[in-house]
Parts: structure tokens; C-alpha cells; sequence
């Protein structure tokens, strides 16, 4: 029997165990996957029984401090510097599973990264987006609260340095939410908005990181929030009409391309959909 896991601190209520179980089911895996606890001081010691596992997934606040103790990275995590899945093996080979499941969510939102694509916020997750739409050939605008500028103008040149043609600027919020007079007074139209903020998030639902003007003016929505099942920003879009998913697909489909790594595993579209389906109803 093959065993996983997830490190992280404090890791409080997690859905991973039960999305992994299902896919090893779906993969015909004998396997388990469990939580484990590890503040940043004791990894050092852990790390040893880390080892004796198949494989491992890191959240916050590991995800960079996870890197020395690989062998090597593979490029999707030398690209962000941040590991989220570790395959354990004659090498400790650290990849970012993360970008796998923002990148498929937007593919099966019908969506692409190579257009138009505003992002609003820029946190780990921002960052990651932000930088994964400019390098697949977008034109990005980020989207940020004043307080939040500084980071954004550094992603803007790490990506700038990785890929000096890259389409990615900055818009700074200049109220409490993102409104057609932050981009110029005439809105553009977009073919993605990504929420990779925070905002909407249980248990403060009745807020969205932009005003109805903005959504409008967009083709697509993603939503990296997951908690409630529908968002105000996702009710939003849909009652608009714009195709729109949120975050639990993201969470999901990376945990799918952490079993394809450890164990080559392949799976449905439809057993996707049906599994996203499911764990949103556990929210």
C-alpha cells in the first residue's frame, strides 16, 4: 500500500485526504493519505519520516521552505520557487502543482490565458497566476490595493526578468473594490477576470472584489475562493450570463496532477467535473 500525505501548519480542517482518496479510488490506487502537522521548526527533524512516504503534498507554511530538502526541482516549481508536491524516490523531485490546476481549471472553463486576462490581487496565489498568464502570452493587468503595490511591481519584474516581452501591468484600487474608474473610466473588456484575492470568502459572502460594471465587461470568470460553493462574484457572472467557475476546481485538479506524478495515474474529464461536484458540496 502506498502512502501520502499533506504537511503544513496548522493545518485545521482539510479537504485533500478525501480528494486524494477518490482519485486513488478512480486510478484503481491502494493507497492512503493522511494530514500531518509540522511546524516550520521541527521539519527538520521530520523530514526523515517524510521519506518513508510515497510522496507528500506541502502547504503554507512549507511550500518554500520544503525546497532544500529536494534533490532537484522540476520547472514548474524552479519557475514560482514554490513546491507544493514532492515525489519521494531515488531523487526528492519538487514540482508546483498548483499552476497544473490553475491552468486545467481555466481549460475546462473554456477560458485561455493567452488573451486579455485581468487578475485582481497579488498573493502567493496572485502572484503565481499573475506571472503564469504573462508567461503564456496574456495581457495581463493586476489589480491591487495600494497597500499590496510593492508586490505587485515585484512580480511584474520577476517576470519582466524571466520574459522581457511579457504583457503584464498594474492598476492600483483606488476605493474598496475594483470599478471601471481604476481602468481608465471606460471600462475594457477583458476575456478573463480571476479573483485571487481573498474577498468573498466564507464567512464574509455578501462582498466581491469588484463592482457588477466589472464583470460585465468580461467573458470569463474564475474565482480561486471556494468556500461558500458559490461566491457573490460567481452568483454574479452567472446571472450575467459569463461562464464562471470557482476555486474548488483549482484545488482539485492539482491534487489529480500530484497522483498523475507519483503514480501515472489518468482520469476522466467527467470523473473531474463529478468530483469538483462533489467535494463543493462539502463546503
Amino acid at each position: 500500500m502506498k502512502k501520502y500525505a499533506l504537511i503544513g501548519h496548522p493545518l485545521g480542517h482539510s479537504l485533500s485526504p478525501r480528494i486524494h482518496t477518490r482519485l486513488m479510488q478512480l486510478a484503481g490506487t491502494d493507497g492512503t493519505y493522511e494530514l500531518l502537522d509540522i511546524p516550520p521548526e521541527e521539519l527538520t527533524e521530520r523530514f526523515g519520516s517524510l521519506s518513508g512516504l510515497d510522496g507528500f503534498n506541502a502547504t503554507i507554511p512549507h511550500k518554500v521552505g520544503i525546497i532544500p530538502y529536494c534533490t532537484r526541482l522540476d520547472a514548474s516549481a524552479e519557475k514560482f520557487g514554490s513546491v507544493n508536491c514532492v515525489s519521494n524516490g531515488e531523487e526528492k523531485v519538487g514540482y508546483n502543482t498548483d499552476v497544473f490546476g490553475f491552468t486545467r481549471s481555466i481549460s475546462m472553463l473554456g477560458a485561455r490565458l493567452d488573451s486579455r486576462v485581468l487578475v485582481i490581487g497579488c498573493g502567493g496565489v496572485g502572484r503565481m497566476i499573475a506571472a503564469e498568464a504573462a508567461y503564456s502570452g496574456g495581457d495581463v493587468t493586476v489589480a491591487v490595493l495600494k497597500d499590496f503595490a510593492a508586490d505587485a511591481e515585484k512580480t511584474v519584474s520577476a517576470v519582466k526578468e524571466r520574459m522581457p516581452d511579457a504583457k503584464i501591468s498594474i492598476t492600483v484600487i483606488s476605493g474598496e473594490v475594483l470599478s471601471p474608474d481604476d481602468l481608465g473610466g471606460k471600462m475594457p473588456e477583458y476575456d478573463l477576470l480571476i479573483n485571487a484575492s481573498p474577498v468573498g470568502m466564507f464567512p464574509k459572502t455578501d462582498r466581491m472584489p469588484c463592482t457588477e460594471a466589472v464583470v460585465g465587461n468580461v467573458k470569463h470568470v474564475f474565482d480561486v475562493v471556494y468556500n461558500p460553493k458559490e461566491t457573490l462574484l460567481y452568483k454574479t457572472a452567472k446571472a450575467l450570463g459569463k461562464p464562471a467557475m470557482t476555486g474548488m476546481a483549482m484545488l482539485v485538479l492539482q491534487a489529480a496532477a500530484a497522483q498523475e506524478i507519483w503514480n501515472g495515474s489518468e482520469f476522466a474529464e467527467s470523473d473531474l467535473r463529478q468530483l469538483i461536484s462533489d467535494m463543493e458540496e462539502l463546503v
